[in-house]
């Protein structure tokens, strides 16, 4: 069994930032790619950022791109998300996922399913 733990969330002003962490452990725990999604109250659950295990190779939403940083750090199992210039809209709970299978080097797992490891989520709240 895998359990994702995250934390870091919290309150901030517009333009301020904040680090999210996500700590994985469980015996069976092994990873292919870890991700961040968010979500705001009535809607859906939306892709944030990821990271290929193997490699770092990254992937961003347009929404968040050049603002957010996603990292990892292998020796701890713990994937972090740097949220840089934060603003109201950025406001949601934020989930950290893990896929546990393989894929293809041209594939970028973004979608729910491509997921089957989820943490309890943290929430993040941005002033105006």
């Amino acid at each position: 069994q895998v359990q994702l733990v995250e934390s870091g969330g919290g309150l901030v002003q517009a333009g301020g930032s904040l680090r999210l962490s996500c700590a994985a452990s469980g015996r069976t725990f092994r990873s292919y790619a870890m991700a961040w999604f968010r979500q705001c109250p009535g809607k859906e659950r939306e892709f944030v950022a990821v990271i290929r295990w193997g490699g770092g190779s990254t992937y961003y939403a347009d929404s968040v791109k050049g603002r957010f940083t996603i990292s990892r750090d292998n020796a701890k199992n713990t994937v972090y998300l740097q949220m840089n210039s934060l603003q109201p809209e950025d406001t949601a709970v934020y989930y950290c996922a893990s896929r546990a299978t393989y894929y293809s080097g041209n594939y970028i797992p973004t979608t729910l399913t491509d997921f089957r490891s989820w943490g309890q989520g943290t929430q993040v709240t941005v002033s105006s």
